[in-house]
């Protein structure tokens, strides 16, 4: 086991390197930027469906209203999507950019979302428009419009191709001008990508990337191909990597394309037969996050006998329910610990491969809506199957087998906790004996010592109760999906509230913070995305924000003690004028 995970760290540089691939990071970002649209129409699908199954019988035209609401949110993320991941793009080549050039943000989303209608829409033999590729059939030509478009507009930009207008006109009817050559050639160079494609195959874009690339999702959607991509993700997880920030880029076109696809079989009257959809993996192969950890916290509190797994397990059982997994990785430790590497990749795989069996055999119906990734497991998957009773057998097994997978792996590291807590404790024995000794002879002092004793209390008292800032200062905590974040932020807040010191603190996800940067005055990265530091730091350091990263245990200690977040916050300011 020790050899594996050390082949495995030896290329850690190579898989931080593709963690950070500036196109794998927009396909990332860009999803997040549209996730409150993806999240938001779940709702209406869900109430345009359910009443049906609980034998309420709502009227046609609330049903229209509420299918209404849906076509129009989730039925054109792919359109939203080739702005959103242009928008991320362009931050990302801003940072490569030479000489102060810079390319305009909003004008490359702006042009992607021109292109992506070219290169999405169909039209029937009449003339008439096809939507069909607008929602998440249309993701990947969100993606080949994005990219031709950043890329186009880098090539005008760093040559100059652009129209110079004089100093005295205004800056922002300059900058327009200036966009014109590349907005053009990006458009243009999708309508030239959409007329080859129609004029050789008769079909649109769209609908010719999904064919090339239908074995792929084929593949993916095998028992073989869930169980690799369940394999990879707590693989990269496990070397301090954020596993789906690198695995699933390559598949989110699949992910929300199978679930749409799943939707529309169940209304047909078919079976929805997909398993590959981003819920499965969320609730089925992640039950409790990365690595199936859902029932690891209940092991530390019941079945171990160390101190630390099982404070361990106090703090982080609720995160874990609602998959915020990170305190238990970082705490335990998890991440680089030899006793988990097996059943940390190992569970994940066995619940997809269950789980797919399920669906193939016990028809249990495959996830047909988009909920939110931080649901408890059970209760995700019993509403993404659309109640079925069957899923919660699902989820009793997945509980039981994950249960016994992880067991015998936590008692070998139990048992060397308490080894090492036994020899502690007997340590700390033989250090208090003299002490007690000591203070048993000399009983006359007793009275001078508790004197003594009640400066040291007051000055504590004074020390924690004087601020030691001398005016706001605002803190961003980014981490990968902006649940641990949220901790710290909160802990921060209960602070800064409790020693009266000026801290607003707020939390985030890194990819979704560039539009809010410059509010912020220091910015604190979580363990999982510590790799972007240097990339961050760029931005922080033109901005003028202090920028901390943090290690695993470090960072999970600061969530739970708020004063001790707060003197690191304050200690990381010294020498600035913040401090006093």
């Amino acid at each position: 086991m020790n050899f594996i995970i050390s082949r495995l760290e030896k290329h850690q540089g190579f898989f931080e390197k593709i963690s950070k691939n500036i196109y794998l990071m927009a396909i990332k970002d860009g999803f997040l930027a549209a996730m409150p649209i993806i999240l938001f129409s779940s709702v209406f699908i869900l109430l345009a469906n359910i009443p049906t199954l609980i034998g309420l019988k709502v009227p046609v035209d609330l049903i229209n209203w509420f299918n209404k609401i849906y076509n129009y949110t989730m039925g054109f993320v792919g359109f939203y999507v080739s702005g959103t991941t242009a928008k991320a793009l362009t931050g990302s080549m801003n940072h490569k950019m030479k000489g102060g050039k810079f390319i305009n943000a909003t004008s490359t989303m702006m042009a992607s979302m021109c292109g992506f209608m070219l290169l999405a829409i169909g039209t029937t033999k009449s003339g008439a428009y096809l939507g069909t590729y607008f929602g998440t059939e249309g993701i990947l030509s969100a993606f080949v419009s994005a990219f031709l478009t950043v890329n186009v507009y880098r090539f005008c930009v760093q040559r100059d191709i652009t129209i110079k207008m004089p100093k005295e006109v205004p800056g922002t009817i300059s900058q327009n001008f200036r966009d014109i050559f590349p907005f053009a050639f990006a458009v243009l160079g999708c309508a030239v990508i959409d007329v080859i494609v129609r004029a050789s195959l008769h079909v649109p874009f769209s609908a010719l990337i999904a064919t090339l690339i239908q074995p792929l999702f084929k593949g993916a959607d095998s028992y073989a191909g869930l169980a690799l991509i369940e394999f990879l993700i707590p693989m990269f997880w496990f070397l301090g990597i954020h596993g789906p920030s690198v695995v699933k880029p390559a598949f989110e076109a699949a992910l929300y394309g199978n679930t749409t696809a799943n939707l529309a079989l169940f209304k047909g009257g078919h079976f929805p037969v997909h398993a590959l959809t981003e819920n499965f993996l969320n609730f089925v192969g992640e039950l409790g996050g990365t690595g199936a950890t859902f029932v690891v916290p209940i092991i530390f509190i019941f079945l171990m006998r160390s101190k630390q797994l099982k404070a361990i397990g106090k703090a982080s059982v609720i995160p874990v329910m609602f998959a915020v997994n990170e305190p238990l990785l970082f705490g335990a430790p998890i991440i680089l610990n030899p006793y988990f590497f097996i059943p940390f990749v190992l569970t994940p795989m066995v619940n997809v491969l269950i789980g797919k069996l399920f669906i193939d055999l016990l028809h249990m119906n495959g996830f047909m809506y988009i909920l939110s990734w931080a649901l408890p497991g059970p209760i995700g998957a019993f509403m993404d199957t659309n109640f079925q009773p069957i899923s919660l057998l699902l989820m009793v097994i997945l509980l039981v087998l994950d249960t016994l997978i992880y067991l015998p792996f936590c008692r070998a590291f139990d048992a060397t906790l308490v080894a090492k807590e036994a020899e502690v404790d007997a340590q700390d024995a033989a250090k208090v004996q003299p002490a007690v000794e000591t203070v048993a002879v000399a009983d006359t002092t007793e009275a001078p010592v508790a004197t003594e004793s009640k400066p040291a209390v007051d000055t504590n008292v004074t020390e924690s109760t004087t601020k030691r800032l001398a005016r706001e200062v605002k803190v961003l905590v980014l981490c990968a999906g902006g649940g641990t974040s949220e901790q710290l932020a909160n802990a921060l807040t209960k602070a800064a509230k409790q020693y009266d010191e000026p801290i607003v603190a707020s939390a985030g996800a890194y990819g979704s913070h560039h539009d809010i940067l410059p509010n912020y005055d220091m910015v604190v990265l979580a363990p999982q995305v510590r790799t972007y530091y240097d990339d961050l730091k760029s931005d922080t350091d033109r901005l003028g924000i202090k920028l901390v990263a943090t290690k695993g245990q470090q960072y999970i200690a600061l969530t739970r003690d708020p004063e001790k977040a707060m003197n690191f916050i304050i200690e990381n300011l010294q020498g600035t004028d913040f401090t006093k």
